[in-house]
């Protein structure tokens, strides 16, 4: 097999493109996917600073790579969630990547947000799904913390596997909401939140695994144990057999959306009005917004089973 690009010896090859590349020509592809994305969306310049959740994951670590090696201004934050080995995992990957490219880091403990650990808090709130619980109580950690520091801009690994996933389960049920505001890009809509940016948003699962191997990136290749029952796993599954038998099919579908559905959509959105919230001070559409009624209701759980287990 041959470099589709060069003719020396390929790499890999990727059906989507129908092309092979060698490991030289590849870096170029990836580079080429990643800045014209960036350049496109216009998610933020060389001079801004970013900030990049970095969960472990072959997605957050490859964009962490990338970005500091093309020379943007990259600050890794990555919250600790006390999911037992595979949060230790994580964390102790992240560091160590970190400390030997000497990357800034910020590691955040959910317990001194939260008061207990995602799996506990997954335990008390029995009603919530784990991986809903668990984006809620992030997106408001990391938000807060970006706005706190001064960062332009938060940036995230997701890529076209989850960004069309995540459009399927979207369409599926309808919540045009949500078709509404899914882009790789999204403005901040008040002062207290930072925009939103999705660099790998053209770029698949496997393309981003093969950058990893070559980079000889370290990255925790094991799924969140809590994340099992997702939804979003089965739509993956569902767009995989698609893409099989028919490989560019979420290329097409994702990017089609963006350039021809969205708009749709949008037309019919009212902006919801922000205030802030009475206990924290972040933006949200109630009094109290999500993570602070979420903290409430685990604090209460926390005094019921105090008060039950002492009756015991």
């Amino acid at each position: 097999m041959k470099c589709s690009r060069c003719g020396r010896p390929a790499f890999a090859k990727f059906r989507r493109h129908n092309a092979a590349f060698c490991e030289e020509c590849f870096d170029l592809f990836f580079e080429r996917q990643v800045e014209g994305a960036i350049r496109r969306k216009r998610m933020f310049t060389r001079d801004e600073r970013v900030l990049l959740g970095v969960s472990g994951g072959k997605d957050s670590m490859a964009l962490w790579h990338y970005l500091h090696r093309a020379g943007y201004r990259v600050f890794g934050v990555h919250v600790f969630l006390g999911i037992g080995e595979y949060s230790e995992k994580s964390r102790e990957v992240v560091t160590a990547f970190a400390r030997s490219c000497n990357l800034p880091l910020t590691v955040l403990d959910i317990q001194d947000f939260i008061g207990c650990s995602l799996p506990e808090a997954t335990r008390r709130l029995r009603e919530r799904a784990s991986c809903s619980l668990c984006g809620s109580i992030k997106r408001h950690i990391l938000n807060r913390f970006a706005f706190e520091e001064g960062f332009a801009v938060y940036a995230t690994g997701h890529n076209l596997d989850d960004e069309a996933a995540t459009l399927l389960g979207n369409v599926l049920h309808w919540h045009v909401d949500y078709l509404a505001h899914q882009d790789p890009h999204l403005p901040s809509p008040h002062p207290k939140m930072t925009r939103k940016v999705k660099p790998f948003y053209t770029l698949t699962e496997e393309e981003i695994l093969r950058y990893v191997e070559l980079h000889r990136i370290p990255f925790v290749p094991e799924q969140c144990p809590l994340s099992q029952r997702a939804k979003s796993l089965d739509y993956k599954e569902a767009l995989a057999l698609l893409e099989e038998r028919s490989p560019g099919t979420k290329h097409m579908f994702f990017l089609g959306f963006l350039e021809k559905g969205k708009a749709y959509f949008a037309r019919s959105l009212t902006p919801p009005e922000l205030r802030e919230c009475q206990r924290c001070g972040m933006p949200t559409t109630q009094e109290v917004c999500s993570f602070c009624r979420t903290v409430e209701r685990l604090k209460a759980k926390e005094v019921k089973n105090h008060a039950h287990s002492r009756r015991e």
